[in-house]
């Protein structure tokens, strides 16, 4: 896997996803289960709807 994820993308990501996981305890209601996606595209700095639409946000090597 090449990372298509750059590293202020990959931070919002977590930050969303831990928001919408919080929220989803808060309100008790299990939609805030979708929060683990962005979390998990936010530590693998990958993306598979980026390589859908052949977007990057991550810096060339």
């Amino acid at each position: 896997m090449k990372k298509n994820v750059g590293k202020p993308d990959s931070w919002f990501r977590v930050i969303v996803g831990i928001i919408i996981i919080g929220l989803g305890f808060y309100y008790k209601n299990w939609w805030g289960a979708i929060g683990v996606i962005p979390l998990i595209t936010g530590f693998i700095h990958f993306c598979p709807m980026y390589c859908i639409f052949k977007a990057s946000t991550a810096k060339e090597e």
